[in-house]
């Protein structure tokens, strides 16, 4: 293919190829001319042109392919324009006489068609260039046309489109002739041809006035013929043509001269034009059209929906101001047509034409208006709907009342009303919070207008009614309470008019089903009120006749909605719901026969009707309330069941008797029966299968059955996919609420009153129910399918034989019925049997059911056969046996061979393509060869191109279900798609759409091994990428849709050949199609090339603006050219209502902001923005409002700003909807940036930086974020405010710490303070609703707690909000007026508790931080006004509410300790509920408890520590009992009044369960900040003596706690739980330990006077030393602690030891945190054996020398990383703490502490004398430890030999040390020893004291050179002087004469003193002082040997008088000295 790749055709290479290959190189060559000639040189171009244009004109004569023939044109077209223009006539001219030729032959087709292609195009690129031949081209042309089948009608017809686009106005001449041969093809039998020519007369009226002037009304005649049998692409064409010549007749663009007598058009004559093709099918419309559906209609239904679609073009194209502008006239217009006599005079005929004016309504407001036009049109409706009312309510009053009113002006007012009801109801469900306005407006009186519509004579009225106050109550939840009230009251009022009963007991049950939508709910207490309405109703049924029926309906119809509130509710009522059940049946059987004896067919209408009704409640109660269906429910439904059943085979007898009257209710009394048995277990009705199977026989093939819809049975039964064969789906299409009904059958649309029982369902849309007929034949097939499964072998084969019968005997129209209804009942069996995995049967039933099936798979009925082929499949899957399997795929391949018709043809290939679809694949090499066989011929029958789609439709599923098994054939597939794209005809694009679904198939068959350079991987990627081109140049959407889902493909397995410079620009032009599959198709692309590509992607749509011509720029281009492909996709996601395409451009715009917005943060920033200003007028509102309701103070909230319109940007008018995204957006984009560079939330830094680079931070934005937080706060809309909030709180949270550089002290935000303020009131505003102010609660907490205002003035104003809902909190549930369910009283009760708990927390810790000596003043400071630290200030502000507080969270926590019980206490909860809960909202309450118990709790015990549980009189005290829950704290009786011990006692155990509770639980997602606050609560009360106490007193509860905190140690990597954890651990030991001392005191006090020996021993372990695991405290904190250490120090453990982690690996590194756990681990171990007993104390302590010493091994070892020298002092500490215990020193346990002591002793002195040789061995720790030994372990433990004379040892070795630092810290430890008692200090007194003197000696010969040299002399020097003093009086003269030697020796002449280096000068220095202080203590001796020694004499001298001058230097040196060895101060502290 790469050979293609050259300006001219490589001919040579095209030669060798076969013919489908050289079609597919041509191809080729001309996509890669296309791009290249534009690019080309012009002279190059010129220098080839003559050439180029043989080899082009070559293939024009060898008979292109269509995709061929279009690329051919423009290539040709290309090469004039770039190259040499003069020669084109001459191929003009070629092109005319291939199109003369006479030649007819199927061959020379394709030539012809080429130049006719090449004609528009040359035509279109040239222009006037041309315009000499123009009109021969033209005439030739129409005259070619009147010969031309339908391919070349339909090409000449688009190349006259490109001639006119090319020559404008200048072919003005040939106007009329065009719009002559046009004319006749508008209404052609051929459909392309059709749409060709709706295009070319939409080009011609650009120029030919006269379309929309004088020839206007004969344009629309035609159009409304044209629209006759037209299918969906035809109607949106010729939709789009008459749609805009109405807009131009309307607006003309351009002046006309008026012709004499001649008017401009108004708008009503216009919509006359419309309606008179509407109501009558338009002038001269006379033939009867074989569509017209049995006669009864005039116009067939496409014409109507052909008009409708034309009338939303019409609008749209005039645009929304223009009807904003022109609403009223266009909606009483409207009006007409729905009221007209023509248009209703059959029911179906009107709701048909209902349907048409609601979806113009739908399709043009809420497209085209803003909120505030919608509002406005709102009104309108509301006006329209008054006015209708009031020609009802005339006309009932000129008559009597008896007297009805004429059906005629009922009818005519009805359908207006129904229109413009639901409309109006729409328009306020897509306004939701936003139409609040609307309401209050009393001019209109909206609810009372909807209200009083509720008593209007029709059904049908009523209904819409009841649905437009549903939509209110959906929009508005606030509204769902009032209205049901409202509704009930009026019920109770005119309980005796019939009209008001239908009415308002719709209302109710519609209301109750908008509670499904209303996250808040309504009252409990609503449902007991609809309860006793419906049971007065139905008591009250029998006493007038007059309104029986009503009263019965009605009752019915509020019972069956009262169950959609779900089982909370109707528990309570279920009793009172059976009964009533019970009383609607007949008691026994004889009251069933006297029933039939008597009654006349007004009482059995009421009879059925109410036994319907009673079933429907059953089925509503099954469906909503599964759980109350217990098997005693079941039982008494049973027999109720039974009856109805029994009814069943009465029925015919009783319409036989009394008429048609009561066939109606007879249907929908058997539909009831049905729902309601197949939604039950088929085993609880058994012993009724045969009354019922018998009955549903008859429905399914009856003699009187009518024929159901096809679309409403057989597509739930069909493949999805496979439906795409049947042409585009409902569901893909913009006007599927029209197009519906096109596809309804005989029954047009369904419609509300066909069954009222539907209003309470849980949908959007206003339902749509069936016929009763039809809907009877859906529930028969359901509930067959549902019972089938559960029948006797033998009844199973019977019934099936007998629906073949039945097939194979009748006839006709009954035979297609029965055969559709006979296979829709069994494959329904076989998904039932399939999804519950039971079998068929055996081989009797097995034949009877393949034949049915084979049967359907040849019926007329496409639907038919795509559901026999669905069957097939499950029919395999159900018997999984593959002989029979491969029977059947013989069977086909059989048929296929021999059967020539298409039907056969088309029905065994889908079967071929099903069969093994359940079956895990195909895994049959043989089985695919053969299918790709006989497919591969069938899609190559051009004859049938019916055959050719299905037969490649079901080879894209043989390639799904093959898998990796297909790709031996796929290049022979690739080839042959490639073939079939480059050879099929545009006319045919079911075929295309096919080959589409195929080549999706086969690149996903492919995979990733589409990125491979083999040649044969290339070359199928060059097919792929061929294909996807042919098809993107499709005429058709579709076909297009599947080219871009194809590219999608392919650029997810190879992104690399995917050239997005070409695909985004064709992504782009089609975000704005008119067809929606398109539209999804483009932006499912768009969302996967952004995950990767985003940048690029956002460039490449700009480039593609910036280069399209001028008159094809859209709305869409502007935005992109403004704000760039994103700001396009938002402009979309505002237009669009389709689910799925608002996700995914939802998901793309998330993806695209990804990757660009910090890249682009300015852009983003201002993009939503402007989204969110685009609607700025509620948000302007809302701040007027504020600054009214501000109170003028000096900082006025809302003088911050005012979101004020701004001029209209790039967007306008957009969706709240689309507004809360943007505030989405705000958030994602904060989160990102938190995620990149830290100057985004650094100001100073950010302007740094800022200075250097043209970069952008978030924190210089921060006002804009602000102010977006603000507009979105304050706004209308309820779910904008949230966003607003949310945004708020996500602000202060990021950006509370942020200093303002200019103002240092001050943080960034405090200027905001004023917008955040403005932003919170309106949310705690009376009538906010309680999700607002919950989340406004928790941002005043934050913005409280986040210390940006320290000033307490300014604190006190948002504080005060705060405290406003506090008030509300305190009056408590029992407000009158519940707007809301129950639970949001607990929400935003719980929300104001845990936003005062995180407050009080903040104070808490920040008075804690700030307790420092200089508090008083501050405090001083504070009282006199001034602003001091948040801290202390906030907590004075938080002690006003605290005793409240307090009783409010104990409360609360009491009512969540309550909550977490096991469901097995249920029993034990409160009947009434808790403090803040009801006991009906038990389970929605859980989740707010649930979100705010964990602050509450910590709290709580800040606030239980802060009083140490003193008592202090709170009012009444009952509120803290944990069982018994209380109401706002008020004492119930004064008898159970507790003391004040008690209730301490209830609280700390509350405190306790709930987190012992919470800790235990198995969550794992638990978030940490819950876990942490909780340990945080624990460690407050643990700090607290009395609790602790309690805690020491109670061992179980110590222990328990230890398991919960080992597991969460276990279970928890974070370090601060571990930290706490261990915090926790230490302070329960603690506690024990504390515990433990007082008893022991307590016992020695006690028995002071007795004897040792009988004093009890008090700890663990008693007198045997034996710990329970479990039971033992002691145990437990070992575990945790041994578990904690291994995890630092796996080489701890003996079985780690020798695994990688231990010894034998890497050396475990700690952190700083790893360190602070490991020495919190050993502090715990130290203070365990205080808490046993002597002998518990034995047990333990091997243990904790253990581990001491390994932790100390491996810090002397160094091997814990750089961080041991902060774990040390804490292996020391600790140590140090074992070795003073008492248990060491008592009586039972000494010798054996002494035996284990010295057992350590020795390992320690072991591990040394090994680890020693090491490198890195900090030998300073070891000798520190081994002193603390020496000191503090009893003598007997130290001065057993051999270990006293190994520590000498040891001691000796280490003064031998050459390194200072050691030999510094040995002598200062020697200092230590010898200081120690006599008998340890002895020894090494007499072992080492020589040593010393003789190293102090040498000292003179070798001075310090360093500091460190220095600092040893010194010490060995101190150590020499303790010695000395150690010794008794009578020997210390002579060692002193020792000593003063020594130091003598130290000093230097005046001499060296000046020379001497500084280390030497300070021993000079340190030396003389030594000797002025030791000198005159011991005089005597100084004396004597000054005298014996006159050198030394002399040398002391000389030293005194050199140094008398500096004395105060040296005063100062040994400080100076002293700060150069911080390591061995920290050491020496231990000691």
């Amino acid at each position: 293919m790469e050979q293609a790749h050259s300006l001219l055709l490589n001919e040579e290479a095209c030669s060798q190829l076969q013919e489908p290959q050289r079609a597919e190189f041509v191809f080729e060559w001309l996509r890669f001319l296309k791009k290249l000639l534009p690019a080309t040189d012009r002279a190059d171009v010129k220098q080839n042109q003559k050439r180029l244009v043989e080899q082009l004109t070559t293939v024009l004569t060898s008979s292109p392919g269509p995709p061929t023939r279009l690329l051919l044109a423009q290539c040709l077209a290309l090469v004039y324009r770039v190259g040499d223009s003069l020669m084109s006539s001459l191929t003009v001219d070629r092109c005319n006489d291939i199109i003369r030729s006479k030649d007819d032959s199927p061959s020379f087709l394709p030539t012809r068609l080429a130049a006719v292609a090449c004609l528009g195009a040359l035509y279109e690129q040239l222009g006037r260039l041309l315009i000499n031949s123009f009109k021969e081209t033209v005439a030739n042309l129409l005259k070619a046309m009147k010969s031309a089948e339908s391919q070349g009608r339909c090409e000449i017809m688009l190349c006259i489109e490109r001639i006119l686009k090319g020559l404008g106005v200048s072919a003005v001449s040939c106007h009329r002739d065009i719009y002559k041969a046009a004319r006749t093809c508008l209404t052609d039998r051929s459909m392309a041809v059709r749409c060709a020519a709706a295009k070319c007369l939409l080009e011609l009226q650009r120029e030919a006035v006269f379309l929309w002037s004088s020839e206007l009304e004969n344009v629309a005649t035609l159009c409304f013929r044209a629209f006759e049998g037209s299918n969906y692409d035809v109607r949106v064409s010729i939709s789009k043509l008459l749609g805009t010549l109405l807009a131009s007749a309307l607006e003309p663009r351009q002046a006309i001269a008026p012709r004499p007598g001649s008017k401009r058009n108004s708008l009503e004559e216009v919509m006359e034009l419309l309606s008179s093709g509407f109501l009558r099918g338009g002038a001269g419309f006379l033939r009867a059209s074989g569509d017209m559906l049995k006669g009864t209609s005039s116009v067939s239904r496409d014409v109507r929906v052909g008009i409708t679609q034309t009338c939303v073009v019409f609008v749209s194209i005039l645009g929304g101001a223009w009807l904003e502008t022109h609403f009223s006239c266009l909606l009483s217009l409207l009006m007409e047509w729905v009221s007209h006599t023509k248009a209703t005079q059959y029911p179906t005929d009107a709701i048909s034409c209902r349907c048409c004016v609601s979806f113009i309504l739908r399709a043009t407001l809420s497209t085209l208006l803003g909120e505030k036009a919608q509002i406005a049109a709102a009104k309108e409706i509301c006006q329209m709907i008054s006015k209708q009312k009031r020609v009802v309510d005339a006309a009932l009053h000129e008559g009597n009342m008896e007297a009805r009113v004429s059906p005629a002006d009922v009818a005519a007012s009805q359908h207006i009303l129904v229109c413009t009801l639901l409309e109006l109801g729409s328009l306020l469900q897509d306004l939701s919070s936003t139409a609040a306005p609307l309401l209050q407006d009393t001019s209109i009186g909206m609810l009372d207008t909807v209200i009083s519509v509720l008593l209007h004579p029709s059904a049908s009225a009523r209904l819409a009614a009841a649905w437009c106050l549903r939509c209110v109550a959906v929009g508005m939840p606030a509204q769902v309470a009032v209205l049901l009230d409202r509704c009930a009251e009026r019920l109770n009022a005119l309980k005796s008019c019939p009209e008001a009963v239908a009415g308002y007991s719709a209302a109710i049950a519609a209301l109750l089903g908008a509670v499904q939508l209303c996250p808040l709910g309504i009252s409990h207490s609503k449902g007991k009120v609809v309860m006793t309405l419906a049971e007065d109703l139905l008591r009250s049924a029998a006493q007038n006749s007059r309104i029986s029926i009503q009263r019965t309906q009605g009752g019915w119809l509020l019972l069956s909605a009262l169950s959609t509130l779900g089982p909370t509710v109707m528990e309570h009522h279920l009793p009172r719901l059976l009964l009533l059940w019970k009383c609607a049946f007949p008691l026994s059987v004889k009251d069933a026969e006297n029933e039939l004896r008597r009654g006349d067919s007004f009482t059995w209408q009421v009879t059925l009707e109410g036994r319907a009704g009673v079933l429907c409640a059953m089925k509503s109660l099954v469906v909503h309330c599964k759980d109350l269906l217990t098997d005693d429910v079941i039982s008494r439904l049973l027999p109720l069941l039974s009856c109805a059943v029994a009814l069943l085979t009465q029925l015919p007898a009783i319409i036989k008797s009394y008429g048609n009257q009561v066939k109606n209710a007879a249907t929908v009394f058997r539909l009831r029966v049905y729902e309601i048995l197949a939604l039950l277990q088929p085993k609880t009705y058994e012993e009724s299968f045969g009354i019922v199977l018998k009955q549903l026989l008859n429905d399914l093939t009856g003699p009187e059955i009518t024929a159901c819809a096809e679309l409403n049975l057989m597509p739930s039964l069909c493949y999805s996919q496979d439906l795409a064969l049947l042409g585009p789906g409902l569901q893909d299409m913009d006007q599927h609420y029209i197009e519906e009904q096109l596809h309804g059958g005989g029954s047009g649309g369904g419609t509300l009153e066909y069954d009222p029982f539907t209003i309470f369902e849980k949908a959007q849309e206003i339902p749509t129910p069936l016929p009763p007929a039809s809907a009877l034949t859906a529930a028969a097939v359901q509930l067959f399918g549902v019972i089938f499964p559960h029948l006797g072998i033998q009844q199973r084969a019977q019934i099936l034989d007998q629906f073949c019968e039945f097939v194979r005997q009748l006839k006709g129209v009954r035979q297609q019925t029965v055969h559709i209804h006979v296979a829709a009942a069994f494959c329904c069996t076989l998904k039932c049997l399939a999804s519950s995995r039971r079998e068929l049967g055996p081989e009797e039933v097995q034949r009877p059911a393949l034949s049915l099936l084979l049967g359907a798979l040849e019926g007329s009925n496409p639907l038919l056969r795509c559901m026999a082929s669905e069957g097939l499949a499950r029919l395999v899957q159900v018997l999984n046996d593959p002989s029979l399997t491969i029977s059947i795929t013989l069977m086909s391949f059989d048929k296929l061979k021999t059967a020539r018709d298409a039907i056969t043809r088309t029905g065994h290939a889908l079967a071929l393509g099903a069969v093994y679809r359940y079956l895990s694949g195909i895994s049959s090499p043989q089985y695919i060869s053969a299918c790709v066989g006989v497919l591969f011929t069938l899609s190559q029958d051009s004859t049938s191109p019916e055959v050719q789609m299905w037969a490649l439709h079901a080879l894209s599923m043989v390639v799904d279900q093959a898998g990796p098994l297909y790709h031996s054939h796929l290049e022979a597939s690739f080839t042959l798609v490639l073939r079939l794209l480059l050879s099929t005809p545009h006319t045919h694009v079911e075929v295309q759409q096919s080959l589409g679904h195929c080549l999706n198939a086969l690149i996903t068959s492919m995979g990733p091994d589409l990125q491979g350079e083999g040649a044969g991987v290339c070359a199928v990627r060059t097919s792929c990428l061929v294909g996807c081109a042919v098809m993107q140049d499709s005429q058709d959407c579709l076909v297009q849709a599947q080219a871009i889902s194809c590219l999608q493909q392919l650029h997810m397995f190879a992104p690399r050949f995917v050239n997005l410079a070409s695909l985004v620009p064709s992504l782009c032009i089609n975000l704005c199609s008119s067809y929606l599959s398109l539209r999804r198709a483009v932006v499912a692309c768009l969302r996967q090339l952004a995950q990767r590509e985003a940048v690029e992607v956002s460039e490449h749509a700009v480039a593609l603006v910036k280069e399209l011509p001028r008159r094809d720029n859209s709305q869409l281009d502007v935005t992109i050219k403004e704000v760039g492909l994103e700001g396009a996709l938002f402009s979309l996601l505002d237009r669009e209502s389709d689910p799925q395409l608002c996700q995914d451009i939802q998901e793309t715009l998330v993806h695209m902001m990804s990757s660009a917005a910090e890249s682009k943060l300015a852009h983003w920033l201002k993009l939503c923005k402007d989204v969110l200003s685009a609607s700025a007028d509620s948000a302007a509102a809302a701040s007027v409002e504020t600054q009214q309701e501000e109170d003028g103070d000096r900082y006025d909230d809302s003088s911050a700003f005012h979101a004020k319109s701004e001029s209209s940007g790039p967007f306008n008018n957009l969706r709240w909807s689309t507004r809360v995204f943007s505030m989405e957006c705000v958030c994602r984009i904060i989160a990102q940036c938190e995620n990149g560079d830290p100057a985004h939330f650094n100001m100073a830094l950010a302007q740094e930086q800022r200075l250097h680079e043209s970069t952008d931070f978030l924190v210089l934005h921060l006002a804009d974020l602000i102010r977006m937080a603000f507009m979105a706060a304050t706004d209308h809309s309820d779910q904008l405010r949230l966003a607003g909030l949310q945004t708020l709180l996500v602000i202060i949270r990021k950006f509370s710490n942020v200093p303002e550089p200019e103002f240092p002290g001050h943080v960034i935000l405090e200027q905001y303070q004023a917008n955040v303020g403005a932003a919170l009131r309106p949310a705690f505003h009376v009538d906010a609703p309680p999700n607002v102010t919950a989340k406004a609660c928790q941002v005043c907490s934050a913005w409280i707690g986040s210390g940006v205002i320290s000033d307490l003035r300014d604190l006190r104003r948002v504080h005060q909000l705060l405290a406003s809902s506090l008030a509300k909190v305190q009056v408590g549930r029992d407000v009158p007026s519940q707007v809301y369910n129950e639970s949001t009283f607990t929400m935003e009760t719980l929300a104001v508790l845990k936003a005062w708990a995180e407050v009080y927390i903040t104070a808490v810790q920040g008075s804690r931080q700030r307790d420092s000596p200089d508090s008083h003043l501050q405090q001083q400071s504070e009282e006199a006004g001034t602003a001091g630290p948040a801290g202390a200030g906030l907590l004075k502000l938080v002690q006003t509410d605290l005793a409240t507080l307090s009783r409010l969270w104990l409360a609360a926590l009491q009512d969540h300790a309550l909550l977490t019980l096991p469901p097995q206490y249920s029993s034990q909860l409160p009947i009434t509920g808790g403090s803040f809960y009801t006991a009906e909202t038990v389970e929605q309450a859980r989740p707010h408890y649930y979100s705010a118990w964990a602050t509450i709790l910590h709290a709580t015990a800040l606030w239980l520590n802060s009083t140490g549980f003193i008592m202090v009189d709170e009012g009444p005290a009952n509120l803290s009992r944990p069982v018994t829950p209380t109401s706002m704290g008020q004492s119930t009786s004064l008898s159970n009044v507790k003391s004040p011990e008690d209730i301490s006692t209830d609280r700390l155990h509350l405190i306790l369960g709930i987190s012992v509770e919470f800790l235990c639980s198995p969550h794992s997602g638990e978030q940490l900040e819950t876990i942490n606050s909780c340990l945080q609560a624990l460690q407050a009360l643990l700090e607290v003596p009395w609790p602790c106490s309690k805690v020491g007193n109670d061992q179980a509860l110590s222990v328990e706690l230890l398991s919960v905190l080992h597991r969460l140690i276990v279970t928890r990597e974070s370090p601060s739980i571990q930290l706490a954890v261990l915090e926790l651990v230490r302070q329960i030991v603690c506690a024990a330990q504390e515990h433990v001392k007082e008893k022991r005191h307590s016992a020695e006090v006690d028995d002071g006077a007795a004897e040792k020996e009988t004093v009890p021993e008090f700890g663990e372990g008693r007198d045997t030393g034996g710990l329970v695991p479990g039971q033992s405290l002691v145990f437990g904190a070992l575990e945790l602690c041994l578990c904690t250490l291994v995890r630092k120090l796996p080489q701890l453990s003996p079985k780690l030891a020798g695994s990688p982690t231990g010894r034998g690996g890497q050396t475990c590194s700690l952190s700083n945190t790893d360190c602070r756990l490991v020495t919190s681990a050993l502090a715990i171990l130290s203070e365990l054996p205080s808490i046993c007993s002597p002998e518990g104390s034995v047990s333990v302590l091997p243990t904790v020398l253990y581990l001491l010493l390994g932790v100390l091994r491996e810090a002397v070892k160094g091997s814990v990383g750089a961080e041991s020298g902060q774990l040390v002092p804490g292996i020391l500490q600790a140590l140090r703490t074992v070795l003073t215990s008492p248990m060491s020193r008592a009586e039972k346990s000494r010798g054996a502490w002494t035996e284990l002591l010295q057992s350590a002793l020795h390992t320690l002195l072991e591990s040394w004398s090994t680890d020693k040789t090491e490198p890195g061995v900090d030998e300073v720790t070891m000798l520190t430890s081994l002193t603390i030994f020496l000191l503090y372990a009893s003598a007997e433990v130290t001065t057993v030999e051999p270990l006293q004379s190994r520590c000498i040892q040891t001691f000796r070795a280490s003064l031998e040390s050459k390194d200072p630092v050691v030999l510094s810290r040995s002598y200062q430890l020697l200092v230590s020893l010898f200081q120690g008692p006599e008998p340890i200090a002895r020894p090494f007194i007499l072992a080492l004291g020589g040593r010393l003197v003789s190293q102090l000696e040498e000292v003179e010969k070798s001075r310090p050179q360093g500091p460190a040299e220095l600092q040893a002399v010194q010490d060995a020097i101190r150590a020499l002087e303790a010695l000395v003093f150690a010794a008794d009086e009578t020997n210390r003269p002579q060692l002193v004469a020792v000593l003063l030697p020594i130091l003598i020796s130290l000093l230097l002449d005046e001499n060296a003193l000046a020379s001497a280096p500084a280390a030497s000068r300070s021993l000079h220095e340190s030396a003389l002082r030594d000797l002025m202080r030791i000198g005159p203590q011991n005089s005597a001796v100084f004396k004597a040997l000054m005298a014996s020694a006159p050198h030394m004499k002399a040398r002391l001298e000389a030293a005194v008088k050199g140094n008398q001058e500096s004395v105060n230097t040296k005063a100062q040196a040994p400080r100076v000295i002293s700060k150069n060895t911080p390591s061995i101060q920290l050491k020496i502290n231990f000691l």
